[in-house]
């Protein structure tokens, strides 16, 4: 007897008025876009969808280059939102697991 392998569903992938999206619809071999314009909101993994930050303004945790204290392997980094402080070392590991960059 053959294991037909784990059963798989997901949920559609949905524009702003809630219309599917049907991405290997509009393929043309020259890969797929998400997020047409910089006020398109996208969320991942159960993050609110926003539009794409326009600009850093705000963020006055991060040193400013040149300026102040070095950075060591130590430092963290907040981004001037929620608790949660990261390495840049833990910033590398999660974009490459996530596959966004190699």
């Amino acid at each position: 007897m053959s294991n037909p392998g784990p059963n798989i569903t997901s949920t559609p992938l949905l524009d702003q008025a809630g219309t599917e999206v049907n991405p290997s619809a509009s393929s043309s071999g020259d890969g797929q876009q998400l997020g047409k314009a910089a006020t398109s909101l996208v969320g991942f993994w159960g993050a609110t969808p926003m539009a794409q930050p326009a600009s850093a303004a705000g963020n006055t945790t991060t040193p400013t280059a040149g300026a102040g204290a070095a950075v060591k392997v130590d430092t963290t980094f907040s981004g001037g939102v929620g608790s949660s402080a990261y390495t840049i070392g833990d910033i590398v590991k999660n974009l490459k697991a996530a596959g966004i960059l190699a």
